[in-house]
C-alpha cells in the first residue's frame, strides 16, 4: 500500500512539474510618500497568470533588507485576484521608519540612496492544488528624498 501511495505522489509531482505556473517579478521600487513617522516606498510587482481563469490571491508577504538587516516587513492580506491570461500589476507599500534610516547612515552617506533586497512571497489559491506560494526577490537602490523634494 505504501508503494502505491509513493507511486501516486511521484506521478502527481511529475505532472505538476510541467504545468505552467504563475510568475512574478518586481518591476520598480520608488519613493511614494514622506511623513513624520516614516518613508513609504512603493514596489510595483508584475504577476502573469498563464491560466484562462481568474486566480484569487490569498496574501502577499514582504521583507525589505538593507546591509543584511531587515528594515521593513509585512503582509498584504487579500490583495485581489489575477485575471485569466493576463499580467496583473500589484502595488506593495513598504513603510520604513525614520529611526531605522539613521542606522543606515554609512550606506546612505556614500551615495544618498539605500541599497536594498526585497523578498516577496505571493500566495495564491490554485484549484485542485490548493495554496501555492511563489517566492521571488529583487535587489537595487532607492534614492532618498532631498530637501528640494520635501518642499515641492
Amino acid at each position: 500500500m505504501a508503494s502505491l501511495l509513493d507511486k501516486a505522489k511521484n506521478f502527481v509531482a511529475e505532472k505538476l512539474g510541467v504545468v505552467a505556473k504563475p510568475e512574478a517579478e518586481v518591476i520598480d521600487v520608488d519613493l511614494k510618500d514622506l511623513s513624520r513617522e516614516c518613508i513609504t516606498y512603493q514596489a510595483k510587482v508584475s504577476v502573469t497568470n498563464p491560466y484562462s481563469v481568474s486566480i484569487p490571491i490569498c496574501q502577499l508577504s514582504y521583507s525589505l533588507k538593507s546591509n543584511g538587516r531587515e528594515i521593513a516587513s509585512g503582509t498584504m492580506p487579500d490583495p485581489g485576484s489575477l485575471n485569466g491570461n493576463e499580467t496583473t500589476m500589484l502595488d506593495v507599500l513598504l513603510e520604513v521608519p525614520h529611526d531605522v534610516l539613521v542606522t543606515l547612515v554609512k550606506d546612505i552617506g556614500a551615495d544618498w540612496d539605500i541599497d536594498y533586497e526585497l523578498e516577496l512571497r505571493l500566495t495564491i489559491d490554485l484549484p485542485v492544488i490548493g495554496d501555492f506560494t511563489i517566492p521571488f526577490s529583487n535587489k537595487g537602490a532607492v534614492k532618498l528624498p532631498t530637501l528640494s523634494d520635501l518642499f515641492t
